[in-house]
């Protein structure tokens, strides 16, 4: 038993020493001015699977390295240590930039698609500020344009699906909150421009729902003379609504609405006749 306790504290006390001679011997390459001991070290630590040791390696080695016989494949490796260790935003820069040092590698298709995909990988929720997505549309947009023929141009489509439905949640939600903080005037035209730039939107439906009644209280909170111009408006939206969506769960409450515009044009019409 005892003898079984003071071997495992021995092989303890040995992959201690080991990972601390390790760890030293990593702090010097990271100060060592023999870039190609630092370079073979950080091939072996990225084909290890250490990609926080290559990245750290690679990026000393990217300052230092221009012009020099590997350079090219620091730049990759830096590149793709950036992404292995969840460094998106760097990436996309760092790929973006090879793509522009090394125009005729053989990774260069690589690194374009790369570039647009670290700019995915930081496009946020539908939610928050939207500018990492449209970046990330545009270069997969150029990819494809420049690489028709790339065997990632399926994922590319889907990414560029999945971001675009993004950018009209988005839209949608900016028109919709002026509805919410009742806006209506503000909520009719944004809603109607929504519609005009998304005409297949899943969202036409709500959307057209809330035209509907942002334009009723707009219209019966309007100065007498603009309310009969402005409850027609409803009326010819709730017609347009009732022919696209005659099954609505909405259809209800959009009837009623129609019925009180009509109710309050005949009274308007009856006021102003002699």
């Amino acid at each position: 038993m005892h003898a079984m306790k003071r071997l495992t504290i021995f092989l303890l006390t040995i992959l201690a020493l080991t990972a601390l001679s390790s760890c030293g011997g990593y702090e010097k390459l990271l100060k060592s001015t023999d870039y190609e001991a630092k370079y073979e070290a950080a091939m072996r630590y990225y084909n290890e699977g250490q990609y926080h040791r290559a990245r750290d390696l690679f990026e000393n080695l990217a300052l230092n390295y221009r012009g020099r016989e590997h350079a090219e494949d620091v730049a990759w490796y830096y590149g793709k240590s950036l992404m292995e260790t969840g460094h998106y935003y760097t990436a996309a820069y760092q790929f973006k930039s090879f793509t522009k040092r090394f125009p005729y590698s053989p990774h260069a298709e690589e690194a374009a698609y790369l570039s647009a995909y670290s700019q995915y990988m930081e496009s946020p929720s539908y939610s928050l500020d939207q500018t990492m997505t449209k970046d990330a549309i545009s270069e997969f947009e150029q990819f494809a344009e420049r690489y028709p023929q790339s065997v990632h141009i399926p994922e590319v489509n889907n990414y560029l699906d999945e971001m675009r439905y993004k950018l009209m949640q988005k839209d949608y939600e900016i028109a919709l909150g002026y509805y919410t903080t009742e806006s209506y005037r503000a909520a009719v035209v944004a809603l109607t421009s929504f519609l005009s730039n998304y005409p297949e939107s899943p969202f036409r439906e709500d959307a057209m729902y809330y035209i509907i009644k942002s334009g009723y209280e707009y219209a019966i909170n309007s100065r007498e003379d603009k309310m009969k111009e402005r409850l027609q408006q409803v009326t010819g939206n709730f017609e347009k609504f009732a022919a696209t969506f005659q099954n609505s769960k909405y259809m209800s409450e959009c009837q009623t609405i129609y019925t009180k515009c009509k109710e309050a044009i005949n009274q308007l019409e009856k006021q102003t006749k002699p």
